[in-house]
């Protein structure tokens, strides 16, 4: 019989019992006997059946297929059923903690009921119009083989968990909703494309995403959420779509670039929020006058890039496709 080495880790679990100590959270530390290939889930399953009968978790199918046992490991999300100990452990230690951006129900269960809200939201099923066909609703294969990666998603929540703009905007749709949006609106087959790009441009939708890639990392299916979030950006603007800050911002930084070959974010401000926009401009007054008293306000005249004609042909090319 094959041997397997064993060793004593110490695992801090953050716990949270809303009939114990005012439902405050507390962290509670396990000294736990594993093997060389035990996975973080094996470690947590071992403590409840062996050490600690309370503690409580979610998981089912230990194939990184259900997504339920999604859970912060040392600050970051992860499918604890896919997370190998001898991966993660620093100086034989590890930190769980149930997945952020969630009410816990207790311990590492979290209430999933906002990531559901958002996701019904965002109208998750396929709008078809015009003549029903007598039979299924075709696409071509070379667009849906291009959906494959976003319909990868076990809608597990490590992305929306560790989305750094979900800790301060609730109002956000997050990651997994946005992309599974996009899943339908590159749908051939669906029919408010429009409709959808309009609903998402507004307050907490694709224009308040800060690009942290957060949620590209977390990911343990590589849906990119970063990245559909960033096609329905430009499908927006493609679709007329752009009465808003968010794609003001980005239609006028690449013009600056795209012409000067270097940022002027003087004038990116002022083309963003509207140079007649008084009350938005008054807005940004504090820190315009912060950043003058640390000496890290921009030149409101900035030069020109010696290379700017070689950024124009770049420009150029990508346009031309």
């Amino acid at each position: 019989m094959l041997q397997t080495a064993k060793k004593t880790i110490q695992i801090e679990i953050k716990r949270q019992d809303p009939e114990i100590n005012n439902g405050e959270s507390y962290n509670q530390i396990y000294d736990v006997e594993v093997e060389d290939w035990f996975t973080v889930l094996d470690a947590l399953i071992k403590i409840r059946e062996e050490i600690d009968g309370t503690l409580s978790l979610r998981c089912a199918c230990r194939a990184s297929i259900c997504g339920s046992c999604a859970m912060r490991v040392n600050g970051q999300a992860k499918l604890v059923c896919k997370t190998k100990l001898s991966v993660v452990e620093k100086n034989n230690k590890i930190l769980v903690e149930p997945v952020g951006n969630m009410p816990v129900i207790s311990d590492l269960v979290a209430d999933f009921k906002p990531f559901w809200d958002k996701f019904n939201a965002v109208e998750p099923y396929l709008k078809p119009e015009g003549e029903v066909p007598e039979g299924e609703y075709l696409a071509p294969n070379d667009d849906m083989v291009h959906l494959v990666g976003v319909m990868n998603c076990i809608m597990c929540g490590a992305c929306v968990s560790d989305c750094t703009v979900l800790e301060v905007k609730d109002n956000f749709l997050g990651p997994a909703a946005l992309a599974k949006s996009y899943r339908f609106i590159a749908d051939p087959r669906d029919g408010s494309q429009f409709e959808r790009l309009q609903n998402l441009e507004k307050d907490g939708g694709i224009w308040d995403c800060t690009r942290c890639m957060q949620c590209v990392e977390v990911c343990p299916k590589d849906v990119d959420p970063m990245e559909r979030i960033m096609s329905l950006r430009s499908k927006s603007i493609e679709n007329k779509i752009d009465k808003n800050y968010g794609a003001r911002h980005a239609k006028s930084f690449t013009d600056l670039i795209k012409n000067n070959g270097i940022l002027n974010e003087v004038l990116l401000i002022l083309r963003t929020k509207g140079l007649f926009n008084i009350i938005e401009l008054a807005k940004l007054l504090p820190i315009a006058i912060s950043a003058q008293l640390a000496g890290k306000r921009p030149p409101f005249f900035s030069h020109s890039s010696k290379n700017k004609n070689q950024i124009k042909k770049i420009f150029k090319k990508l346009e031309d496709k």
